[in-house]
């Protein structure tokens, strides 16, 4: 956008200039002895015209360097994930293809959430397509991407425990009551059953250049916490999630 404003701009300002000079504004006088000994100025300021009315120059350049920055992003992101895929193949018995599953959130305001705003999802990273991403687009404390925000640091949660436990809508109202909702990631039994087959979840912020939260990176399985949420993996995610603040999301 701003690439483009700038072409916008120059072309205007030439086409300004060119228009007062045929129109004598302000005066005949004035432009005679500006152009004085200086014939060559309207063919540039013609010429200037044709460019950045035509090749638009600084939007031009702007697109080939952020194609540059999203391939290297890409590729810095794929190898990231092939690491964590590493990792994850520690887990006993395997996880299936496609299990492991990485995602960028990022805040945003919506119609229903205008101040607080929510977490969209930008991108997911598995091997597969399935299982599908279930539509999910928490606010602040909500789920563990939500309790990232909250907290404004690294949260892993392992829910297994949990789901082992809490088998009835009753079991998880007395655990709630009695631990506090933030034990169930401040989810609704509705919602702790709809995810309740993602056991291993991890996520780390995203800051922008003013330390501010503005996104997260998170990770996710069926199962293996365990091995998961160990410092290798862990490195992985906040160094993603530096890169791609560095970008604001642009390259993502």
């Amino acid at each position: 956008m701003t690439a483009r404003l700038l072409d916008k701009s120059a072309l205007l300002v030439v086409t300004l200039g060119l228009a007062a000079k045929a129109y004598n504004i302000p005066s005949k006088q004035f432009w005679d002895s500006l152009l004085q000994g200086r014939g060559y100025v309207s063919l540039v300021l013609l010429g200037l015209a044709g460019v950045f009315g035509a090749l638009t120059p600084f939007e031009s350049y702007h697109k080939r360097s952020m194609l540059d920055r999203t391939v290297t992003m890409r590729r810095r992101i794929l190898a990231a994930f092939g690491r964590m895929l590493e990792i994850s193949g520690k887990i006993q018995p395997p996880l299936d293809t496609g299990d492991l599953a990485m995602h960028f959130w990022r805040k945003k305001r919506t119609f229903r959430h205008p101040v607080s705003g929510v977490l969209t999802r930008v991108s997911t990273y598995r091997m597969s397509t399935h299982p599908l991403n279930r539509k999910f687009a928490p606010q602040r404390g909500v789920g563990v991407v939500g309790l990232c925000w909250q907290f404004n640091k690294e949260v892993h949660f392992d829910v297994g425990p949990l789901i082992a436990t809490l088998a009835t809508e009753q079991e998880f109202n007395d655990h709630v009551q009695q631990q506090g909702s933030e034990s169930v990631m401040n989810l609704s039994w509705k919602s702790f059953n709809e995810f309740r087959h993602r056991t291993a979840l991890l996520a780390t912020p995203i800051r922008n250049g003013r330390n501010r939260f503005i996104g997260c990176v998170s990770v996710d399985a069926s199962r293996g916490f365990d091995v998961l949420c160990c410092r290798a993996l862990i490195e992985e995610m906040t160094e993603l999630g530096l890169a791609i603040g560095q970008e604001n999301f642009e390259c993502t």
